[in-house]
């Protein structure tokens, strides 16, 4: 007997069965990858979970464990208070763990993320002040007889109002190491912080800031100091010189070319005056005095127009109680002069 034949109408069928079949898996196949789509991962990482046992682990103490973990949820998370409470609770735990390259990291990324949110903004401020305080410590352990550790001493005296026994580490310091540059700055501007002062203080605080310069010429400050004493002295072409020197030193010093634009008018050189007020306006251009000084000098070279623009931004500014960084200095002319 011959091999028995499939029907001709079910190979039909299984033909358009297998025809059909690309179609339905081309009609299938998207879809089962869409539900798989929506469906977790069971090897996604949740950051929630990272999340909440961190934060568990550093409430508990436990905050070796906890920092991997807040450093890893931090990073992942996207939800805005959340992330923040992951910073918050690993800078505390760096800090708490004496980790501070992990609390600067923290510090960094927070301020970053939270520029102006008050609760970093506090925790900064405790966070940066504990920093300080443990370096501070580290300093006094480790090399308690250095310079810049009597140098410290000295600048926390001086915070305390104790003036002689701050001047006393500074000359500590010179005695053993008479080179070091910024310690006859500081002496001197101790001397004339001081209540009080003797009639020769001033020129004692001069010897100090010219010793300071002879270490350090690039010291604007102390260029800027001197410049001070001489207008105050009214000793016009010193002021200006020095002024001069110290806004050359360091461009960006806004008072040197305050300092600089009032000793030229005091000295009638009204023209010259400008630039260097120009330049200080743009430096600080909401202080008060560098307008009104500028106006001035405008006014007594004959620029009527620009005069009056400043004299109303100064107006402006005082009326609304806006003194910047403080009124002129006395001496100046006085407003819209003849």
């Amino acid at each position: 007997m011959g091999q028995a034949l499939v029907p001709a109408p079910l190979l039909m069928s299984s033909f358009r069965l297998l025809g059909l079949l690309p179609v339905l898996l081309g009609a299938v196949l998207p879809v089962c990858a869409a539900a798989q789509a929506t469906q977790p991962s069971a090897s996604a990482p949740d950051p929630s979970r990272s999340l909440n046992r961190g934060l568990a682990l550093a409430k508990a103490g436990h905050c070796s464990e906890a920092l991997p973990l807040l450093k890893k949820a931090y990073s992942q998370v996207t939800e805005k208070s959340s992330k923040r409470d992951a910073g918050i609770a690993g800078l505390r735990c760096a800090l708490f763990s004496n980790q501070p390259d992990a609390a600067v990291e923290f510090l960094r990324t927070l301020n970053r993320d939270f520029p102006r949110d008050p609760e970093v903004l506090y925790v900064s401020v405790h966070a940066y002040s504990d920093l300080s305080t443990r370096a501070a410590q580290e300093l006094a352990r480790s090399e308690p007889n250095s310079y810049p550790a009597h140098e410290l001493n000295a600048e926390s005296l001086e915070l305390q109002g104790k003036w002689d026994e701050a001047a006393k580490e500074y000359q500590q310091i010179l005695k053993h190491n008479p080179e070091v540059p910024g310690i006859h700055f500081r002496l001197g501007r101790l001397l004339l912080s001081k209540p009080n002062p003797p009639p020769d203080l001033a020129e004692q605080a001069r010897k100090e800031f010219e010793e300071e310069l002879k270490i350090d010429p690039s010291n604007a400050e102390a260029e800027f100091v001197l410049g001070e004493l001489a207008r105050q002295s009214q000793q016009w072409d010193e002021a200006v010189e020095r002024f001069s020197t110290a806004s050359k030193l360091d461009s960006g010093f806004g008072d040197a070319f305050l300092g600089l634009g009032e000793s030229l008018i005091s000295a009638k050189k009204f023209t010259e005056a400008i630039p260097p007020l120009e330049t200080a306006v743009k430096l600080q251009p909401a202080n008060p005095g560098a307008h009104y000084n500028l106006a001035t000098a405008y006014s007594r070279a004959g620029r009527k127009a620009e005069a009056d623009k400043e004299f109303a931004i100064h107006r402006q500014m005082t009326q609304k109680g806006d003194t910047g960084q403080g009124p002129s200095p006395p001496g100046n002319p006085p407003e819209n002069p003849n």
